[in-house]
């Protein structure tokens, strides 16, 4: 019987990888060429870096830019909103939208 995969990278170009189940923390992973042990306990879908990432760096996933990095992440690293912000959605602060506000 076969190991199970607990990561998958989407496309070539990408810089993050994929949980394809929930991982805990010291679950070594390998990934192509990429070999860290999980820092964090993270659920199936959460993306983790493939290299170190610096603010400004793009998170890419399924070959595309997803976002910016906002603060450093270390390889294997957990790829989130704490260190990650979209480019293309804008995240609403609680209660703006209710204040009549609109966000720019």
């Amino acid at each position: 019987m076969s190991q199970p995969l607990d990561v998958l990278k989407i496309h070539p170009d990408d810089n993050v990888c994929v949980a394809t189940r929930p991982l805990v923390a010291g679950t070594p992973i390998s990934c192509e060429d990429v070999h860290f042990v999980l820092a964090v306990d993270v659920q199936l879908g959460a993306k983790l870096a493939l290299s170190e990432l610096h603010v400004g760096d793009k998170a890419l996933k399924f070959g595309e830019a997803i976002g910016s990095i906002t603060k450093k992440v270390h390889t294997g690293g957990y790829v989130h909103t704490h260190n990650l912000k979209s480019d293309y959605l804008h995240t609403h602060e609680r209660g703006e939208l209710l204040d009549g506000k609109q966000g720019h």
